[in-house]
């Protein structure tokens, strides 16, 4: 089982350097999908877009029905009426993540950027595989998961507080 991760950065306005490479981005959501893909038999493909605030207001404000920033929106791949299920079950779905709020929120949160980066990207791609927190018991179970991927890649709990 492998996973491919299409990188789109989509970010005119802001500092490259502040964000970690592709590598990386790759690295986060090949653990997440190891952890919990091996339902998937072959390839599997998935894609990451890095964004600023106005396209992931936009996209929060047509999918969700929030007009407000948010640091990552998932969406998971739907197979097409009249498209054969077999042609397409390779396909997650995409993850987007916006910069901004990414930067933003690991310093009100005390917690160092790239460790919020890893979170973020292994957040979304738990949800293209079919993990939610829209119930406790789902939320218990996917943070529980969270924290053990990224554990595993030397990053502590994001759920604690910070001090």
């Amino acid at each position: 089982m492998t996973l491919h991760v299409e990188i789109q950065f989509a970010l005119d306005n802001v500092d490259p350097v502040r964000q970690p490479d592709a590598e990386k981005f790759l690295h986060w959501a090949r653990a997440a999908f190891d952890a919990v893909g091996k339902s998937f038999a072959g390839e599997a493909q998935m894609t990451l877009r890095l964004v600023e605030e106005a396209e992931i207001v936009q996209l929060n404000r047509d999918y969700r029905h929030k007009d407000m920033p948010t640091n990552v929106l998932s969406f998971p791949f739907d197979v097409p009426r009249g498209l054969p299920e077999s042609e397409c079950n390779s396909e997650l779905g995409d993850v987007v993540i916006c910069a901004p709020v990414v930067q933003r929120e690991a310093v009100q949160q005390g917690k160092t950027e790239e460790s919020h980066w890893a979170h973020m990207v292994v957040h979304g791609t738990l949800h293209l595989l079919g993990y939610d927190h829209i119930t406790d018991a789902e939320a218990a179970r996917m943070e529980s998961l969270e924290i053990r991927i990224l554990a595993g890649l030397g990053f502590t709990n994001p759920y604690l507080e910070s001090v």
